[in-house]
């Protein structure tokens, strides 16, 4: 029989400390502190409870439990004598039936991780839907994770552990995340459609127009009437709108989603999730034959990121009436400009002004986006609120010394351009680094011409800034400019410097984002609020509307724009269930 929360918050102590036996491998002392949160308000606070716990432990409670884990497909797996949690674990990865090439690699990586870190390689290989990892993935992940920094690897092994304990509450208590699983694969099946030379790769990639990108359309709109949408269609710049009407005609619209195409070799969720997420509403709704007293709008945006052609946020600006015609004459690598481009997919260029929303019509614009970063991950919160989307200022520039002969120039003689861009870099880090959460970067670095034995004469570089509100970022910008002056004339050098983006920053409505506090505190998970330090379609919409978003974790530390990006199925049901009570809550608002 399932346990229940009502049976755990009733239990004396040692009974409860024995319902959570095994949740964590050999510890009982992490159910013993955890329970000092009880009365648990859902299986999430319980789940967080006991990462606190140990999060808060004195150190060498963290590293026994650690060490409590056996190897995989190691001694005790052979002797019989895992416990009964890890035996199905490991069985259902196929880790009691290697071949004996795949046991000889397995320990080969056993005995190395072991020498390097001092503890067992842990895994949650049940995977992030919970129905197993491949032998594949688990030796691929075991081979990456040993170039791991120690102290990064010793907070990776507990997430882990985390997510093992996850996984064993699900059982315990007999839950099954349905629709997370469903969100979940809805994005794993989209990541079929890839652009030609990457699927050979295993690499995906959809950038706008291509016929995976027109796939990946397709396959979301047939998913969307699955779903019970009212209508579905694929409007002038290639967007998949799903609506679903409200109980009343002519009320107005809560407008959501996010954009379907990808970075090259990128990750399967970002974006996408903020289209099935809210997909998977509607289908609960549609099963429920409900009508809110609001029309519901799902947009999956046809491009945002800028890849094929420098068009960034063309899906979402069209909404807004910021699509630059201008555009119409770029061409990509292959010399296709974006009007062949449309005009091939069947698009009718004459109507995208007719795509524009009115404003007054709609109510605001909420978005669900895996955070991309490593911060919810780190502090084992499943879902993130969104305080403001970072503004950003980026540069290009370049620096002009003097090239010498490396051996001769003396020291106190040299005019090195990347001495002075190096210098920048370092205080633009440190300045940045001073607020918290503002960020500087220079992604681009390069001495042209550059020799081994020549003292550098010129350097470019580019320069990203980013923070929560324009003055905060507009004061780190003027402290990096005038400190790139300094350090050129104390050099002896010159610099150019030229503007290359400024985007305002967007900050959520306080009324929108109060609407995600509510939901997510009702689902007893600890409220968390952050910035964002990335761009979404929100931005836009900003614009013209009030708007709020939604983070659900990432694990892999967080990773985006990368193939490692992922989330599971639990964090996915929350989000689901995140966005259920937003809908819910706003309809008992608007309710007569």
């Amino acid at each position: 029989m399932a346990l229940t929360l009502e049976a755990l918050n009733a239990a004396p102590p040692d009974e409860a400390v024995r319902l959570l036996d095994g949740i964590y491998e050999h510890s009982p002392w992490v159910a013993e502190r955890a329970l000092a949160a009880r009365p648990f308000r859902s299986l999430a606070h319980l789940k967080y409870a006991m990462a606190q716990a140990v999060a808060t432990a004195p150190p060498e409670l963290p590293l026994a439990l650690i060490r409590a884990h056996p190897e995989l497909a190691g001694k005790a797996m052979e002797a019989k004598t895992l416990t009964a949690e890890s035996t199905q674990e490991q069985g259902k990865a196929g880790l009691t039936n290697c071949t004996p090439e795949e046991l000889e690699r397995i320990r080969a990586l056993n005995k190395a991780y072991g020498e390097k870190f001092g503890f067992p390689f842990i895994l949650a290989v049940r995977g992030p839907r919970g129905d197993g990892l491949s032998k594949g993935e688990i030796i691929a992940t075991f081979e990456r994770r040993l170039h791991h920094h120690p102290d990064f690897e010793r907070a990776e092994a507990l997430r882990n552990i985390h997510r093992i304990a996850e996984i064993r509450l699900d059982d315990r208590f007999g839950v099954v995340p349905a629709l997370g699983n469903d969100v979940w694969d809805w994005q794993e099946k989209l990541a079929a459609h890839t652009d030609p030379g990457y699927a050979e790769l295993g690499q995906l990639t959809v950038t706008y127009l291509t016929d995976a990108h027109r796939a990946c359309a397709a396959q979301i709109a047939g998913w969307m009437r699955e779903a019970g949408f009212d209508s579905v269609g694929i409007d002038a710049v290639g967007n998949v709108v799903g609506r679903y009407e409200a109980a009343t005609p002519g009320a107005k619209t809560l407008l959501t989603g996010s954009h379907y195409d990808t970075v090259r070799n990128g990750g399967k969720y970002d974006g996408r999730l903020g289209i099935f997420v809210p997909m998977a509403c509607v289908r609960e709704l549609k099963r429920q034959n409900r009508r809110l007293p609001f029309a519901f709008e799902v947009v999956g945006f046809a491009e945002e990121e800028g890849q094929r052609y420098k068009a960034t946020f063309l899906g979402s600006g069209a909404l807004i009436g910021h699509f630059d015609r201008n555009w119409l004459d770029q061409q990509d690598a292959d010399g296709v400009t974006l009007r062949d481009a449309m005009k091939h997919a069947g698009l009718n260029i004459d109507d995208i002004p007719k795509i524009q929303r009115d404003p007054a019509k709609y109510l605001g614009f909420v978005e669900v986006h895996i955070e991309q970063g490593p911060v919810l991950n780190e502090l084992d919160i499943p879902l993130g609120i969104v305080t403001s989307i970072n503004g950003g200022v980026r540069f290009v520039g370049e620096v002009f010394g003097m090239a010498s002969h490396a051996g001769t120039t003396p020291m106190d003689r040299r005019r090195d351009a990347a001495c002075a861009v190096a210098e920048l870099i370092l205080f633009a880090e440190q300045r940045a680094a001073k607020d918290g959460d503002s960020v500087a970067t220079v992604g681009m670095l390069q001495v042209p011409n550059g020799s081994i034995n020549v003292v550098p004469g010129n350097c470019r570089f580019s320069l990203d800034i980013r923070a929560p509100n324009d003055p905060q970022r507009d004061a780190v910008v003027a402290d990096v400019l005038a400190e790139l002056k300094a350090i050129c004339e104390r050099r002896g050098v010159r610099y150019t410097l030229e503007e290359a983006m400024r985007a305002a920053a967007a900050p959520s409505a306080p009324a929108w984002q109060a609407r995600w506090e509510k939901a997510v505190d009702a689902l007893g998970v600890p409220l968390f609020r952050m910035p964002s330090g990335a761009g979404h379609d929100a931005m836009k919409l900003h614009e013209v509307m009030p708007q709020a978003m939604l983070f659900v974790r990432g694990i892999n530390s967080g990773i985006s724009h990368n193939p490692l990006e992922s989330s599971t199925n639990d964090d996915m049901q929350l989000a689901v269930e995140a966005f259920q009570l937003l809908l819910d809550n706003l309809a008992k608002e608007d309710a007569p």
